[in-house]
């Protein structure tokens, strides 16, 4: 299999995971948000130097941390995921399923801005009316809700920047992983024990099926981080983007189907308006594949 290929396969399993998680975290109940979010933390660091003791990548992860720049990025990296996944869990849990899935489907209209910021990059005339049309979503879903989405946004602000940095890094999903849930953990630790002084800790207090759940954040939340990071280092950014959709899709499925959310007409109409600038982007990137491959072809063939 290809690199590419390989990549595919990783981002699509990642986003697939990514979006059951709404079925997962109200099973952690009466477990609170800043506790789910600890124990992910603190299981994700434990699985992972399970993982690395047997496959004795050590040597890896601290020659990497051993490289400032990239220890500082990995740094960002792991509190913007951290403010993603405390977010996330809190939306979830509080019955606002369907808002998380307008921030990820923002996200590949963030992640194409940020090309734009960062790297410089030129849109095409197709991509701002993609982009315009987004706004003007924005726009209506803050008239329906009586507030900027802020959950969409730090959803897909946060996540857009850490696939930036993590594609910027360069480092292996593993390693990269490794260093992120170690500068996690201490955190981590510090609040599980406030809590359990305060005694508001869940774990260990609502029977093992809840403790295992708990536990398991570690392994739902490695896994697809796993698969994203190396996706992030095989695929461009323009094909994540494109990939972003999977999640969102089976959140928004969630939230409708399963928690039965309310859906208004104005709210429908601010989510219609996001799903056509994707449909804008996704057929403007179509074609800019076809027409490089178009313009490949003849040199493919002289050279044969």
């Amino acid at each position: 299999m290809t690199g590419s290929r390989k990549g595919l396969a990783y981002g699509v399993s990642a986003y697939l995971c990514w979006g059951l998680f709404p079925l997962y975290w109200p099973l952690l109940k009466p477990a609170n948000a800043v506790e789910i979010l600890a124990q992910r933390m603190v299981w994700s660091l434990i699985l992972i130097a399970a993982v690395l003791a047997v496959t004795r990548h050590f040597t890896a992860v601290r020659r990497l941390a051993a490289d400032r720049s990239k220890l500082a990025l990995l740094a960002l990296a792991a509190v913007l995921v951290s403010v993603n996944w405390g977010v996330y869990i809190w939306s979830v849990n509080s019955g606002h399923v369907i808002e998380t899935s307008l921030g990820y489907f923002i996200n590949p209209l963030f992640t194409i801005l940020l090309g734009v910021l960062v790297l410089k990059e030129r849109l095409s005339r197709t991509q701002w009316v993609a982009v315009a049309i987004a706004t003007l979503a924005i726009v209506v879903l803050t008239l329906d809700y009586g507030r900027l989405p802020w959950v969409a946004l730090t959803l897909a602000i946060s996540f857009g920047c850490y696939g930036f940095i993590k594609k910027k890094v360069n480092a292996s999903a593993l390693e990269s992983l490794a260093v992120e849930t170690a500068v996690l953990a201490v955190p981590a630790l510090v609040a599980l024990m406030l809590l359990a002084n305060q005694s508001e800790l869940a774990f260990g207090h609502h029977g093992v099926p809840n403790a295992l759940l708990l536990a398991g954040t570690g392994v739902v939340t490695a896994i697809p981080l796993l698969l994203f990071g190396a996706a992030a280092r095989r695929l461009p950014l323009t094909t994540l983007g494109l990939l972003q959709y999977l999640a969102p899709i089976m959140s928004f499925g969630v939230g409708v189907g399963i928690r039965h959310e309310p859906m208004p007409p104005v709210r429908l109409l601010g989510f219609a308006l996001v799903w056509l600038a994707l449909v804008v982007l996704t057929a403007d990137a179509v074609r800019r594949r076809r027409h490089k491959a178009s313009l490949a072809t003849p040199a493919h063939a002289v050279a044969a």
